[in-house]
């Protein structure tokens, strides 16, 4: 078992978001299911906590109830090296959901993700002040992240 994980709390879609989430990462896998029985907080039979794993990361979804709802002040960060990547996390995890600002979407279940081309972080370190006030206008026009042009920022062009 992994030492850190994240648990997600959901009312009623924990199983429903496992199956989705798993679908798009690949290389990702579903874990254990527990139902909560008689006596429970919940109708007995309804998904308690489903286990899975997405690049390498554990997660479980808790079917807690409507008592929580997610917030922006969490998110998960998916690292993308090329457009492609970008694009196609950007579309399946936002679909149903939320396009947000500079990367951000809000998925059909109200979790955070931020889409970020790795890239990003050489470009926001650089030591000429001017370059990195570029990339972060041209990042601030954004809604999904254009490695192009956040390149041709950098550049000045």
């Amino acid at each position: 078992m992994q030492k850190l994980s994240t648990c997600l709390w959901f009312n009623g879609k924990a199983e429903e978001a496992m199956n989705f989430y798993t679908s798009i990462f690949k290389n990702s896998k579903k874990g254990k299911v527990s139902r909560y029985g008689e006596g429970a907080p919940l109708p007995k039979g309804t998904v308690m906590v489903a286990t899975f794993e997405l690049l390498g990361h554990g997660f479980m979804a808790l079917n807690g109830g409507p008592q929580f709802t997610f917030s922006p002040a969490i998110s998960l960060v998916v690292n993308c090296e090329t457009q492609e990547e970008v694009n196609e996390f950007w579309e399946k995890l936002s679909a149903g959901g939320e396009k947000v600002q500079c990367g951000w979407l809000k998925d059909k279940y109200g979790v955070s993700w931020q889409i970020v081309p790795t890239i990003l972080a050489e470009l926001m370190s650089d030591k000429d002040a001017a370059k990195t006030q570029r990339v972060l206008q041209a990042l601030m026009q954004m809604t999904k992240l254009d490695i192009q042009q956040l390149k041709q920022a950098y550049d000045g062009k």
